[in-house]
């Protein structure tokens, strides 16, 4: 026995049914599954763009025989749609597991959705593993279970399951060949001639799945000590929040999700006088249930229909008191997340608040430029995102006084689906300017490779891509490279492309390596005696950096600063130095 998280749990149950590829794109909290697969023997593990391709990838090795782990986040489900829904009509070779990792409560997510609907749409029968000990045997299981039904299987895991440590009985891996490849296109080659009959194919299988779902052993009922008056309806990380809250209740536990089990349902329903569904941030559960013929009591409070459950919030739904449960007191104050001490996007954040400008923006570390005080973000909807409501934003605006309108995106996300909102862009004559902050990796997640740096998961050689070469390939003949702590040449360079945003498209690559890639220090800085309390240095959010309630001079703690020098930039006093004594002489005066 040890101690694994469920996304750990999930790779090695991977491990031991046999895979021997796993493709990806890095997402919290899903990033660590492919990180544990990939260190394990006998495997081949990537970072694909995005999680379209890794499922295509994934999907071409099943083809091939080979058994296959793809892992994503609930929103990369999304871009991977287009494949996944086909996938069940084309089914596997291989066997081929696909995680979708769900953030309800959106610890860092954009929105908070239920895989367990993409599941039922798609009619890919899913897992839902409670802890990390079903994380490994239910996903260890899912490949026999593929290659039987010959359809992918989804395994859904919330951040709770995703990122607990509980303890896991490690197995042996099972060596699994190759199943042998046969040219098939009635089966591979999902043309409307082929599709139809493969179509009818996944109405049988979905019978078939239905059927075992009655008898299949993760789902179970636990018999109450109450008499049978109370029943409860559950799965995934929510059901060790009922047992906490309800240990006397009967309990309906679904570790098959789609197919739902409608005569265990129906039949546990009879057992108890009321049945109740939990479930956190979704109504798919109790809309399966109702399908199935079972009424559904109400709660005497309301149960939570956003954010993770917890025992005490379930307690307060039935009206129990629980000592240990306290609302979130009203006057406890925020502790909003900040750009790290010396990070590269700072100043860029900085001087587009200068120039009020519009700034569409993405998915990544630089979201935090919508914070006070950089407050430089009027828009986040999804990965590549910013470039395209960039460009919807300028056809809006055309022919009229506008403030500059400013695209900025990472440069793993421009790879992810930025390139092909820019080729879009490009193509239809659009104007504007787009801001790549190229901070060397894959920040948000943990620091994962992408193309245009060249890391890949294994540390295989690569080929690292040229984003400059690739923007002018496009065409776009107004591109610079422009190093993002300098802060004069940031103004210029934002600047000169605004200036001209009306009659071209132009692009900015602020290049600089994420601060805790290298962990470099140099000296600390500190404020001196010319302090004059105008607070300049503060309007840049760095965490080093405090002002005197009373007094308002700036200080600087040198335990966070880096001695990056950004901040003696906007100093116009030379209050700002390093212990040798020293102003940064060389773009003073950007205040």
């Amino acid at each position: 026995m040890q101690l694994m998280s469920g996304n750990e749990a999930i790779a090695h149950g991977a491990w031991e049914a046999g895979a021997r590829i796993g493709v990806a794109y890095p997402g919290t909290p899903s990033t660590e599954t492919m990180e544990t697969f990939g260190k394990l023997e006998g495997v081949y593990a990537e970072w694909c763009t995005n999680e379209k391709v890794a499922v295509e990838v994934g999907l071409g090795a099943s083809a091939a025989g080979a058994r296959v782990l793809s892992t994503m986040k609930h929103v990369g489900v999304n871009v991977a749609a287009d494949p996944l829904f086909t996938s069940s009509y084309t089914g596997v070779g291989g066997g081929m597991v696909i995680l979708a990792a769900d953030d309800p409560g959106m610890y860092s997510s954009q929105n908070e959705q239920d895989s367990h609907w993409y599941a039922r749409a798609a009619h890919i029968p899913m897992l839902d593993p409670s802890d990390s000990a079903e994380a490994l045997s239910f996903t260890r299981e899912a490949y026999d279970l593929s290659e039987k039904f010959d359809v992918p299987f989804m395994i859904r895991s919330s951040v709770r399951v995703s990122h607990t440590k509980t303890p896991v009985e490690l197995g042996q891996r099972e060596e699994r060949p190759l199943r042998a490849y046969q040219s098939d296109p009635a089966k591979w080659v999902m043309m409307p001639a082929f599709a139809k009959p493969r179509r009818k194919v996944q109405l049988s299988r979905d019978d078939e799945l239905e059927a075992w779902a009655e008898t299949c052993a993760y789902n179970r009922v636990e018999a109450g000590t109450d008499g049978g008056k109370r029943g409860v309806v559950c799965s995934g990380a929510v059901y060790q929040h009922v047992k906490a809250a309800l240990p006397d209740a009967a309990v309906l536990k679904l570790g098959c999700t789609w197919p739902i089990p409608q005569k265990l349902v129906s039949d546990f329903a009879e057992s108890v006088d009321e049945l109740y569904v939990v479930e956190e941030a979704s109504d798919y559960l109790t809309t399966e249930v109702r399908a199935a013929g079972v009424a559904v009591s109400a709660f005497p409070n309301e149960l939570p229909r956003d954010g993770e459950l917890s025992a005490g919030l379930i307690k307060h739904a039935f009206g129990m008191a629980d000592p240990t449960f306290e609302p979130k007191p009203a006057d406890v104050p925020n502790r909003p997340p900040a750009l790290c001490p010396g990070c590269p996007h700072r100043l860029v954040f900085k001087e587009l608040n200068r120039i009020k400008a519009i700034v569409t923006g993405d998915i990544g570390c630089y979201t935090l430029g919508a914070l006070p005080p950089l407050s430089a973000m009027d828009t986040c909807v999804d990965m590549g995102a910013s470039v395209s409501m960039s460009h919807g934003f300028e056809l809006a605006l055309a022919g009229t006084e506008h403030r500059p309108v400013v695209a900025v995106i990472g440069d793993s996300t421009f790879a992810h689906s930025g390139l092909s909102s820019l080729i879009s862009t490009v193509y239809n004559k659009g104007v504007g300017t787009v801001c790549i902050l190229d901070n060397r990796t894959t920040a948000m997640t943990g620091r994962q490779g992408n193309p245009f740096n060249g890391e890949t998961l294994q540390h295989r050689p690569s080929r690292e891509l040229d984003l400059i070469g690739v923007l002018k390939a496009l065409g776009i003949e107004n591109v610079q490279q422009v190093y993002p702590h300098d802060a004069k040449a940031v103004r210029a360079a934002l600047k000169q492309a605004t200036k001209e945003q009306a009659d071209e498209l132009s692009v900015i690559v602020f290049k600089a390596p994420c601060v805790l890639l290298e962990r470099h220090r140099e000296p600390a800085y500190f404020v001196n005696a010319n302090c004059r309390s105008c607070g300049s240095c503060t309007t840049l959010g760095c965490p080093a950096i405090s002002r005197d309630a009373e007094t308002g001079i700036a200080a600087i703690d040198p335990a966070l600063c880096i001695g990056c020098g950004q901040c003696a930039q906007y100093c116009a006093f030379d209050a700002i130095e390093q212990p040798n004594g020293t102003q940064s002489d060389s773009s003073k005066g950007a205040n």
